[in-house]
């Protein structure tokens, strides 16, 4: 072989061993700054923004510190902006409510379940204040009904719709009024801005309840089967290990002292492993109330909302 084609061949060499490390030079700084990039955790808004902030910044710290890279909480003063931002996968780490979920499951892969108050479960309840002489739910008929959230609101909403259609009552048959949160719901319900309330059985224990009104003049007047807890989803693009992680750590929360500060900031006593297939008797009932789960569009809203918490 000549010295003229050795030279050659060495000349191909550095030139494709120079082209290899300018491509490593472009690429490497922005997969490193991909993996700088903090996570974005978004928090529905079931209770006002301030309260949602200081009930799960202490979540979104320990998962970053965990992690090794930062988590930033994000949160919206209410639910249209949030499910603007669902719909836009803003979020890489979403707790929502179940009807949130089924509908944004082609983008985002549930992880886990929370637990409140010791319980995996939760169930839609309509509420009425004790002294209204309200005691069927046919006695609705006509009258007004304040729900927490907007149609959207797997719990406070949809499945206290479904015990209405089980009671042979339909959408028309009554007033529906919005408020912002199920909390505030309630309390509009004891200041007589309706005559029942859409809920979760655990919202009247909820402290900015309690601290604003007496929930021990509220009577459950139907309550929905219980249904797997609110969840908490990842984007389904994210990588397994990264996805798996996160499962971890927060199925772990309750196993440690610094885990459960973090649940109880938040309200929660644990979390726990959930699957898609868990939330499939949310879509049952979602399908009997609103119809076919899909797509992104905006849910309706009410004809009024009710003043936040103070």
């Amino acid at each position: 072989m000549g010295s003229d084609a050795v030279t050659d061949r060495k000349t191909s060499g550095r030139r494709m061993l120079a082209l290899l490390v300018l491509i490593a030079t472009v690429t490497m700084p922005s997969v490193l700054r991909a993996a700088d990039n903090p996570l974005l955790m978004g928090v529905f808004p079931r209770r006002n923004a301030a309260e949602t902030a200081k009930a799960f910044a202490p979540m979104a710290d320990y998962l970053g510190e965990r992690l090794g890279r930062k988590v930033r909480l994000i949160t919206t003063k209410n639910f249209e902006s949030f499910w603007k931002d669902v719909t836009e996968q803003r979020y890489d780490i979403v707790h929502y409510n179940q009807y949130h979920y089924i509908r944004s499951a082609q983008t985002y892969q549930v992880v886990a379940h929370i637990e409140e108050f010791g319980k995996n479960t939760i169930a839609g309840v309509i509420y009425v204040r004790k002294d209204s002489g309200i005691t069927a739910l046919s006695q609705l008929g006509g009258r007004t009904v304040m729900f927490g959230g907007g149609e959207d609101a797997m719990i406070s909403y949809i499945a206290p719709r479904y015990l209405f259609l089980q009671a042979g009552l339909k959408k028309d048959d009554f007033k529906s009024l919005f408020a912002i949160n199920p909390p505030n719901a309630i309390v509009a319900l004891m200041h007589h801005q309706a005559d029942a309330a859409g809920a979760g059985d655990g919202v009247p224990e909820l402290p900015e309840v309690r601290n604003a009104i007496n929930s021990d003049e509220l009577m459950a007047l139907a309550v929905s089967a219980p249904l797997l807890q609110l969840p908490v989803a990842v984007k389904r693009d994210m990588p397994a290990r990264l996805r798996a992680s996160i499962q971890s750590i927060l199925v772990d929360l309750k196993n440690s002292e610094a885990g459960r500060q973090v649940l109880s900031s938040a309200a929660l006593t644990g979390m726990a492993k959930a699957e898609d297939r868990d939330y499939d008797p949310h879509r049952k009932m979602a399908n009997a109330v609103l119809g076919p789960v899909g797509g992104n569009k905006q849910s309706a809203r009410g004809h009024k909302v009710a003043a936040p918490l103070r």
